[in-house]
């Protein structure tokens, strides 16, 4: 078997653990680590890797890979808008894990049902660049490791589908969640900054699913700015993707109020932090633990805020980040009852508040994310 062949499928291999186990299970890190090898191997042989995908062909450079001809994988990549792959230069064992979970992210959402009939994306994927005949005198142009065309429709449509399903059958998907943050990962590193709000839907009555999209994203780029592990900016982009998914068990009413709330009505959308954390439990695992986080999203730096008026560092640091993520995107976001606010006003607010409402620290990275 041709070292071009091995790779590509212990690459595929690795792909398939990844859906299957955790991080650090020795199963998906013994897959990660072969497929690294192997492309290790093959990048000492002085080749640019770069792989296409068409139709039922896979071709190495120029050359068809005979073996792999009808290969699913390349099938499924293809289908994902994912035609082509490319390694400009020697990666290293965690950017290779990285690039393996984009490409998860793109599989995964294709994958998901959100209707009765399948969603199919066109993402206008491309890793690496195709090179022009008659170029190979000139010197390489560098190669982006991906380039990428995302619209997030289908994941609204996916975080819709999770409310849905977490409305009528008392569960969280986990796997979709986590799946829409990964690719809300993605199309954040598209650009140099984060821009809010990410994304713009019309109807008034998807605000929450606007807002939650925002969170997450704003959430993930106050977590990296503040140095955090892969790992830990993908759990707070989950627990901004659900702070508010406690909402489902508010009547809908009260949520779509278009003005002030009683005390009574205000009483009972607060609950909504401690139903999410319920919810969240029953999954267990890592949205187990982002349970614990969502219930205290909504406490403030100086001890007024609720369920549990907790103030200061007791409150969790992603639990924090969230409140204050939170607050920026909805006072940025049209509502029925009030206009939002220009960004720069709303950084104003976040800088007026920090101290009371929100932790400073936390005001400071947001301000280095979209200042």
């Amino acid at each position: 078997m041709s070292e071009p062949v091995t790779f590509l499928n212990a690459f595929a291999h690795a792909l398939a653990v990844m859906t299957l186990y955790p991080e650090g299970h020795p199963s998906r890190e013994s897959g990660i680590d072969s497929s690294y090898e192997d492309l290790s191997d093959l990048m000492a042989t002085g080749r640019r890797p770069a792989f296409t995908f068409i139709e039922d062909e896979v071709i190495y450079g120029r050359e068809p890979l005979r073996d792999l001809k009808g290969w699913h994988w390349g099938q499924r990549l293809a289908a994902a808008g994912i035609q082509r792959l490319e390694f400009e230069r020697h990666v290293t064992r965690d950017e290779f894990e990285s690039f393996l979970q984009e490409i998860l992210a793109r599989l995964a959402l294709l994958a998901i049902d959100t209707s009765e009939q399948r969603q199919v994306r066109s993402l206008g994927v491309r890793f690496g660049a195709v090179g022009l005949q008659g170029e190979t005198d000139a010197p390489p142009e560098p190669v982006a490791i991906a380039t990428l065309d995302i619209r997030l429709d289908e994941e609204a449509e996916t975080l819709r589908w999770l409310q849905q399903q977490s409305r009528l059958r008392g569960m969280i998907p986990l796997i979709e969640a986590e799946t829409v943050v990964r690719s809300l990962a993605v199309a954040m590193h598209r650009d140099a900054q984060v821009v809010l709000p990410l994304v713009q839907l019309k109807e008034f009555d998807q605000y929450t699913t606007t807002h939650s999209l925002n969170v997450s994203v704003l959430s993930m780029g106050v977590a990296e700015t503040i140095g955090c592990s892969p790992a830990e900016v993908r759990m707070f982009g989950v627990a901004g993707l659900l702070h508010d998914i406690g909402k489902i068990r508010i009547p809908s009413e009260i949520i779509n109020k278009p003005g002030p709330l009683d005390a009574e009505e205000r009483a009972i959308i607060e609950t909504h932090t401690i139903e999410g954390e319920r919810m969240l439990e029953q999954v267990g695992g890592l949205i187990g633990h982002v349970g614990e986080l969502v219930r205290s999203c909504h406490e403030r730096w100086d001890g007024g805020g609720y369920p549990d008026g907790l103030a200061g560092e007791d409150i969790p640091l992603i639990a924090r980040i969230v409140c204050a993520c939170d607050a920026y995107s909805a006072m940025t976001t049209n509502r029925s009852y009030r206009k939002a606010l220009g960004r720069d006003e709303a950084l104003d607010e976040l800088r007026r508040c920090a101290g009371t409402h929100f932790d400073p620290q936390v005001v400071d990275a947001i301000l280095r994310v979209d200042g």
